[in-house]
C-alpha cells in the first residue's frame, strides 16, 4: 500500500531572492535535507506583491528542479502591507460561535473590503478578563491569495499551505529556541524591502507587523545622493558590507540610514506598547540578509535599548555533515528563518 507524503517543500518568495527549504521533522526533531537560494526576477516582486506571476513562476520551477527533491506540495508565505494581523478583544463567547463574530469585527478592524479579504483567526491566551478574549485576527486581500497560489501552480506545484512570513519565523524561533515562558521576545528579519517584527509571549504570536524598511532603502538613498544607477549603489552598498573600500561618502549614506531604520523600529516598538497594554520585549532576536548592513544592528539596539542577539534557525535543525558543512550553515543562516519554519509545516496543516 502506498501512502501520500504530507510533507511539503519551504518557500519564501522575497523581492530579492528566493529560498527553499526541503526537511524532516519526526520524533528525532527536525533535519534539513536540502537547500536552495536563487535570485528573484528582477521587479517580479514588489511590496510583498507577485506582479510577473510568470517570470517568478519559472525560477521556482528552476530552482525546485535544482535540488531534485520528489515532493509535489509547497508551503509558502505572504507578506506586504496587503496582509493584516491584529490583536483584537471580543465578549467571550463559545468557540463554535467565533468564526461568525470574527467577519463582523473584521468590517471594524481592517481597511479593506471586506467582500474581497480572506479571513483567518487564532483564539490567545493572553486576555486578563473572565469575560473577554482575545484573539489574533488575519486578513490577507484576496487578490494577494491568488497571486501565491497562482505562482506555485505555474511552477508545476500546489500549494497546500499559505502562511504569513512572519508566523513562519515565529514557528522556526520556537523550533531552535522553545516558548520561552514568561518572556516577550521580539524578532526582527531585515530583507530586502520590508523588515518582518514579531513578538512572541508564552509562545503565542501576539504581535506581527511587517515595517516598510530594508535593504533597498540603502540601495535607493546612494543611489540618490550620489547620482549614480542603481546597479552601482547596490555594488557600492555590498562593497560596504563586505567591508571592501568605497568612498566616505557611503559610509555617511548608510549610517544615516541606520538612524532612519532605527528610528521606524522604534516606533513600532511604541506601536506594540500603546496596542497592548504597555507591553514590553524583555529579549529582541534579528536576521535576515540585510542585518549585516555596517552598524545596523547597533544603531537600532541604541534607538531602541534593547541587546539585539542573533538568531540561529539551525540550533535544533540537524543537517547532514557531509552535504552542509558549518561554514555553509553559517552563511545562509540570516536567509534561513522564514523558510525553514515553512519547511516544518505540512500539507493539510491549520497553525
Amino acid at each position: 500500500m502506498f501512502f501520500k507524503s504530507k510533507k511539503v517543500i519551504g518557500l519564501d518568495i522575497g523581492t530579492s531572492s528566493i529560498k527553499l527549504a526541503e526537511m524532516d521533522f519526526g520524533r528525532s526533531g527536525a533535519q534539513l535535507l536540502s537547500f536552495g537560494f536563487a535570485p528573484t526576477p528582477p521587479n517580479s516582486v514588489s511590496g510583498g506583491e507577485i506582479v510577473d506571476i510568470a517570470s517568478v513562476g519559472m525560477a521556482i520551477q528552476s530552482l525546485i528542479s535544482e535540488v531534485k527533491t520528489k515532493r509535489k506540495q509547497i508551503a509558502t508565505a505572504m507578506w506586504g502591507t496587503a496582509v493584516i494581523v491584529k490583536k483584537i478583544t471580543i465578549p467571550r463567547m463559545d468557540r463554535k460561535l467565533v468564526k461568525d463574530q470574527i467577519r463582523f469585527e473584521a468590517e471594524q478592524y481592517i481597511p479593506f473590503d471586506i467582500n474581497n479579504i480572506s479571513l483567518a483567526h487564532h483564539i490567545l491566551s493572553t486576555s486578563a478578563s473572565p469575560d473577554t478574549m482575545d484573539i489574533l485576527l488575519i486578513a490577507a486581500q484576496n487578490e494577494l491569495v491568488t497571486q501565491y497560489t497562482q505562482v506555485i501552480e505555474v511552477s508545476g506545484y500546489s500549494c497546500s499551505v499559505l502562511d504569513v512570513s512572519g508566523f513562519a519565523l515565529a514557528n522556526s524561533f520556537e523550533l531552535n529556541y522553545g516558548k520561552m515562558p514568561g518572556e516577550v521576545v521580539g524578532i526582527l528579519n531585515f530583507g530586502a524591502s520590508i523588515t518582518n517584527f514579531v513578538v512572541v509571549h508564552n509562545g503565542e504570536v501576539i504581535f506581527c507587523r511587517d515595517i516598510p524598511v530594508g535593504g533597498a532603502n540603502y540601495t535607493n538613498e546612494i543611489h540618490k545622493a550620489m547620482g549614480i544607477t542603481v546597479g552601482e549603489a547596490e555594488a557600492l552598498k555590498l562593497s560596504a558590507v563586505s567591508r571592501r573600500e568605497v568612498p566616505d561618502e557611503v559610509h555617511s549614506i548608510i549610517s544615516a540610514t541606520n538612524e532612519a531604520v532605527g528610528e521606524e523600529i522604534r516606533s513600532s516598538l511604541d506601536f506594540l506598547s500603546a496596542t497592548t497594554n504597555g507591553l514590553v520585549l524583555t529579549r529582541c532576536f534579528y536576521t535576515g540578509g540585510s542585518s549585516a548592513t555596517s552598524g545596523l544592528v547597533d544603531t537600532v539596539s541604541r534607538a531602541t535599548g534593547l541587546r539585539m542577539e542573533p538568531f540561529n534557525p539551525f540550533i535544533k535543525i540537524k543537517a547532514n555533515a557531509k552535504k552542509f558543512s558549518r561554514e555553509y550553515l553559517d552563511q545562509i543562516s540570516n536567509f534561513a528563518g522564514v523558510v525553514t519554519g515553512l519547511g516544518i509545516r505540512e500539507q493539510g496543516d491549520s497553525e
